[in-house]
């Protein structure tokens, strides 16, 4: 039996040369093909980085989906299933609005694939694909076996890419990680994610912990620390600012190689975060406290803010970048908030009759970078165009310039030779993506339904 795995892109605009290089390996795909039984043969394309071939001959087609790549995806599986080969999608968007996804998939995966992905493939050979695999339970992150041998040929970064730990305690409003894992956080075995990075030290030159918050757990994450140390590793990692308050823990994360750390800010104002559930961004003395422990230990951040909030103005966006270069953050992100399904912050606005497009990952007249609500202070192209003019702004020559001279920033080598490469490609892309296209545009079919 074959199974062909794919990874969608957002989108395509007419015209436009397959992306080759500058990549990060897509995990979800190496989860399923390590799942797969050695007899089944596996195919992997990644629709960020080539064509790929509908007419190559496969018994069925795995798509992980989050919101933005829904709808390329459902493009893919009506070119796929128009051929009569059945298509099963899983991923965030599928286990968060599996009734919309099951139009366009043979089966969908509610949940974690660990505990139903055997049962899928047992399915396939036997002719007996089911419309739903629910998994009831979290599966123990011992049963993880990635598959990075499908990766082999692709030009990605030499980032390697490690899970350690799934989920967040916390329940921002607007995130769908919260919705998806129930504000749940569990962490790998030890031994499990050691034996992983020993395996990929030889090919990898810094490592990224995908962790939606590394610190889910401060105690189990200081044994893992603990356990880094000897590999003299470089990494980077996202965790919740609640850890900058721990002079252990960043005594630890400095020790491990840890070169910077990505921290939701997402506003400056009180009443916002309140809003958002993030209130906890506020304590043991707020922001200055916290950045001014994260400088003493050496820890770089990425900062991202969002905009879009009941209480913001036109004057939270200089309010921002000011803050981001008056502390002199390694890098930062000044993106518009998004309204994801399944999240409290969707099922809000939805009652409030706030979304300017009911299904905007779908809709025909989105594009990236659209602000897909209306906010109570300003216009939604304000908005939008607002971002752009922050980014900018922090990513001027002047600023960069500026910011590399930050304590942080200039105590490692290493990242300080990445320091300009890395700003300036963010620099480039400061409104490259405005406008882009959800899906394909050089797709001309229809949506192919499933009859049920």
């Amino acid at each position: 039996m074959h199974i062909t795995i794919i990874h969608p892109a957002i989108g395509h605009i007419k015209n436009e040369r397959y992306i080759r290089s500058w990549q990060m390996e897509p995990l979800p795909a190496a989860a399923i093909a390590g799942l797969t039984p050695d007899d089944v043969e596996i195919s992997f394309y990644d629709d960020r980085m080539e064509k790929i071939p509908f007419d190559n001959s496969t018994d069925a087609v795995a798509i992980s989906v989050e919101t933005y790549t829904a709808k390329r995806a459902y493009q893919i599986a009506s070119e796929y299933r128009r051929r009569n080969i059945p298509v099963i999608m899983g991923g965030f968007h599928a286990t968060l609005l599996p009734d919309e996804v099951e139009q366009y998939a043979d089966a969908v995966l509610i949940g974690e694939a660990e505990t139903i992905w055997k049962e899928v493939v047992s399915d396939i050979k036997n002719g007996k694909l089911q419309q739903r695999y629910k998994s009831d339970e979290r599966p123990s992150l011992a049963d993880i076996r990635l598959d990075r041998s499908i990766f082999k040929g692709k030009r990605y970064l030499p980032i390697g890419l490690v899970e350690t730990g799934r989920g967040c305690r916390f329940s921002c409003e607007f995130c769908a990680i919260q919705s998806y894992f129930e504000s749940t956080h569990r962490t790998r075995p030890i031994e499990d994610i050691i034996t992983e990075i020993e395996s990929l030290k030889k090919e990898k030159n810094i490592f990224f912990f995908v962790d939606d918050n590394f610190i889910g757990n401060i105690k189990e994450a200081k044994e893992l620390l603990r356990a880094l140390i000897p590999l003299k590793i470089r990494w980077i990692t996202q965790m919740s600012i609640d850890g900058a308050f721990d002079d252990e823990l960043l005594s630890l994360l400095n020790a491990s190689g840890c070169k910077g750390v990505l921290i939701g800010f997402e506003s400056l104002d009180e009443k916002n975060l309140k809003l958002m559930n993030k209130s906890f961004n506020t304590m043991h003395g707020g922001y200055s406290k916290a950045l001014e422990n994260l400088r003493r230990h050496n820890i770089r951040i990425y900062a991202t803010f969002v905009f879009g909030y009941d209480h913001d103005t036109m004057d939270s966006f200089d309010e921002a970048v000011d803050f981001a270069q008056e502390h002199q953050f390694y890098i930062a992100a000044f993106n518009h908030l998004t309204p994801f399904p399944g999240t409290p912050l969707y099922t809000q606005l939805e009652a409030q009759g706030r979304l300017r497009f009911k299904q905007w990952w779908l809709d025909d007249n989105y594009r990236y970078n659209d602000l897909p609500f209306s906010p109570r202070n300003m216009l939604p192209e304000e908005v939008t165009s607002q971002c752009v003019a922050t980014r900018r702004k922090f990513y001027s020559f002047s600023s960069i310039f500026k910011r590399v001279f930050g304590k942080a920033n200039r105590s490692d080598g290493f990242m300080l030779r990445n320091y300009l490469p890395i700003n300036f490609m963010h620099r480039k892309d400061v409104s490259s993506r405005n406008g882009y296209p959800l899906g394909d545009e050089n797709w001309t079919g229809e949506l192919l339904r499933v009859k049920r």
